[in-house]
C-alpha cells in the first residue's frame, strides 16, 4: 500500500509497504529495520520475532527516543517485559502493532514532531545484508 506519492527531504517518512518490505522516502527495504525521523534508517538485526532479545531494545535505547513503535510482521504480539528492560527504565514508551499499523503510526506521531522509533520487523528478511 502506497501511504504518499512524493517523498519528503527533511524527514524519515514510510511512503509504501507490503507484506515483504517497506519503503521509506520512496526506497525499499527488505529486511528489518530502524527507524527515526532526522536519521538515515539503519538494519536491524532480527529476521523473526521469536528471536528478539534484549540487546535488541537497548541498541534502541541508546538513540533514547520518546516512545517505540514497534512492528511485529503480519500480526500484534507483545514482548515480554524484561526483553524491553531498558527503555523502561528510560521512562520510554514500546507499543507492539502488526507492522502496516505500526508503519502508520509512525508517520502520525513523526508528523506531530515526536521522538518517535520505528523498530520494524520483516519477517524473512535477511539481517546480513
Amino acid at each position: 500500500m502506497k501511504l504518499h506519492s512524493s517523498s519528503t527531504q527533511q524527514y524519515q517518512t514510510v511512503t509504501g509497504y507490503d507484506a515483504g518490505g517497506v519503503e521509506i522516502n520512496a526506497r525499499r527495504y527488505d529486511h528489518s529495520l530502524i527507524v527515526m525521523p532526522e536519521v538515515a534508517p539503519r538494519r536491524w538485526d532480527v529476521t523473526r520475532f521469536e528471536d528478539l532479545t534484549a540487546a535488541h531494545f537497548e541498541e534502541i535505547a541508546k538513540d533514547t527516543p520518546d516512545v517505540v513503535v514497534l512492528g511485529t510482521g503480519a500480526r500484534q504480539r507483545f514482548v515480554h517485559p524484561r526483553l524491553i528492560a531498558s527503555l523502561s527504565a528510560l521512562r520510554v514508551g514500546v507499543e507492539a502493532m502488526d507492522s502496516h499499523a505500526a508503519c502508520r503510526t509512525y508517520n502520525i506521531l513523526m508528523g506531530e514532531g515526536r521522538k518517535v522509533t520505528l523498530a520494524l520487523i520483516i519477517e524473512g528478511g535477511e539481517a546480513g545484508q
